[in-house]
């Protein structure tokens, strides 16, 4: 897949994450992802004090930005090994929650064994589900998951925006 894949990937995570913030209660911004647990740097464009507990967070930029999704999550992940519609939306899962979680959800997506490792019959499931039910299956798993998760309460309403917004790139890519 191309750069422009990933252009295209960064540009929509940079329009969902959002620039700085600094919420005591989002493990995330904690340097050890526990709320209260080591310093509270924040996030910056999705990038967190618990996932990069050395970075400065606040002087982090756009470029910066997105070298680090580029290189540890693009290219690490390995984004171009899935179908285009499906290659954003496994980046913005990984970084919304941590890509083993995002392998689960697509394997629970495509009836696979949700061992959290997508290989050879994860990837035979994927190209033998029908696109349109793929994406939806996907998003779908993507928000049981979230109301599952015990701040819903609180960020909740965001979280649903962001399916909505990915909804919208699904169709546009599909």
């Amino acid at each position: 897949m191309s750069d422009a894949a990933f252009d295209l990937a960064f540009d929509r995570i940079f329009d969902n994450e959002g620039g700085y913030q600094n919420d005591p209660l989002d493990r995330g911004n904690w340097t050890l992802g526990v709320c209260g647990a080591g310093e509270l740097l924040g996030t910056k464009y999705g990038l967190s004090a618990a996932t990069y507990p050395h970075l400065h967070i606040l002087s982090l930029s756009k470029a910066d930005a997105k070298a680090i999704y580029k290189q540890d999550w693009w290219d690490e992940l390995g984004m171009h090994h899935y179908p285009k519609a499906l290659s954003y939306q496994m980046f913005d899962a990984a970084i919304n929650h941590g890509a083993y979680r995002a392998n689960k959800i697509l394997q629970h997506a495509v009836g696979a064994k949700a061992d959290g490792i997508v290989g050879p019959k994860t990837h035979a499931k994927i190209v033998t589900t029908e696109k349109n039910d793929l994406l939806m299956r996907f998003l779908a798993e993507r928000l049981v998951f979230m109301t599952e998760v015990r701040t819903w309460n609180l960020y909740g309403k965001g979280w649903a925006r962001r399916i909505a917004h990915n909804l919208i790139a699904a169709s546009e890519d599909n």
